[in-house]
């Protein structure tokens, strides 16, 4: 071996490295401590280390410690000279020197990104649609399970009504209906008076406004009323109604229940839905009457109309079949927001997050079922003649 050429020298605790040339290979001696409190004075020379021959050895006789940095800055010198076309050879490195920088190349590569496969983009929207519709049609199926469950529970108290919880359905009929008063109050007196203020903007133009009356009693009677309070109860109870339910699931509670020999959709499920159905019709009528409200008093004040002509326009726009028509609707959106509610709230997997999740599908799926089912009332009762 020729003389060696020493280029970073470091005293014997610390580490230290030195180079040297022997039958066309170059030669990369290392020694000392090669560790993490040793390791910044190191990174610069063995960054700019460049040898000159194509083949070459790194001796770890003399080295006589090794942890994770040093390893890692070995490693990322042997991959630059493999990049840049060197044989390297590793001369004289213990099991554990080797376990060490095999272990740096695993990291490496756990880091690489995962190449995507190539994907059609018109097959990919095709899987999604597919994907989408198989999972909307498996929802509604377990929906409609879900509602024939419902469906025996009920059949089960009417034969024996003992077997109804008064006092739950009690306090749920004050939460869903009592509780709620207020906030639907304000949002229908609200609605009553934009939907005249914006009845007489445009009826203005051709010397109608007191046609706003008309169009005020009939869309609040027949349509939004009903629909803008449902929503509402969407929002509030139904998402209530998920989050109680699967807080309980996540605490084991219902399987305690099961353990007992109750039925929850007896005991949590049924009386919430009874509820709901009882005091959503309740709450359709108050929000009509104060959306009316709410139009009149922009009609006196806006258009100069009366009390007493507004009430002679409205018995004169409106019958009692258009206000049966919403209340109506009423029970079958109760039981439809009722039933998202208790559904998702079964079906709740994890902790606080999974409760969460369940709870915003539950209020989007209620909502859109309203929608659909008030969008089903109108074709049918247009089909009817009414």
């Amino acid at each position: 071996m020729a003389a060696a050429q020493a280029l970073a020298t470091q005293p014997q605790k610390a580490g230290w490295f030195r180079t040297a040339s022997a039958n066309g290979w170059f030669v990369l001696i290392l020694g000392g401590r090669w560790t993490l409190s040793s390791i910044e004075s190191l990174v610069q020379p063995i960054s700019g280390l460049n040898p000159a021959a194509g083949r070459v050895r790194i001796d770890f006789t003399q080295l006589t410690a090794l942890d994770t940095a040093g390893a890692w800055l070995l490693f990322r010198l042997v991959r630059r000279l493999t990049h840049d076309g060197h044989q390297i050879d590793l001369s004289g490195a213990s099991p554990a020197h080797t376990a060490l920088l095999t272990r740096m190349q695993h990291v490496v590569e756990e880091r690489q990104p995962l190449a995507r496969p190539l994907v059609w983009p018109i097959r990919a929207m095709v899987e999604r649609i597919g994907s989408t519709t198989f999972t909307v049609f498996r929802r509604a199926r377990n929906l409609v399970t879900f509602c024939g469950m419902c469906t025996v529970a009920l059949t089960r108290t009417l034969v024996r009504p003992r077997r109804l919880r008064l006092i739950s359905l009690l306090s749920h009929i004050e939460r869903i209906g009592l509780d709620a008063i207020p906030i639907v109050g304000l949002l229908s007196f609200l609605i009553g008076i934009v939907l005249a203020y914006q009845g007489a903007d445009q009826l203005r133009a051709y010397g109608a406004e007191i046609f706003t009356v008309n169009l005020l009693g009939i869309s609040v009677l027949r349509e939004l009323g009903v629909l803008l309070t449902a929503v509402m109860v969407a929002g509030r109870s139904g998402s209530a109604f998920t989050a109680e339910i699967g807080t309980m699931l996540v605490n084991e509670e219902i399987d305690a229940m099961r353990t007992m020999g109750l039925d929850p959709i007896e005991v949590l499920v049924l009386p919430r839905l009874l509820a709901m159905m009882i005091a959503l019709p309740l709450l359709v009528f108050f929000a009509d009457m104060m959306a009316l409200i709410g139009g009149a008093v922009m009609s006196l004040v806006a258009l100069n109309i009366s009390t007493g002509q507004f009430l002679t326009q409205l018995s004169s726009a409106i019958s009692t079949t258009m206000f049966w028509i919403g209340i109506i609707k009423a029970p079958f959106f109760a039981l439809l927001i009722g039933m998202a509610g208790c559904y998702e709230g079964l079906r709740v997997e994890g902790g606080a997050e999974g409760v969460g999740c369940q709870t915003t599908k539950a209020v989007v799926e209620s909502i859109f079922l309203v929608i659909v089912a008030n969008a089903l009332f109108s074709i049918f009762f247009s089909s009817i003649g009414i």
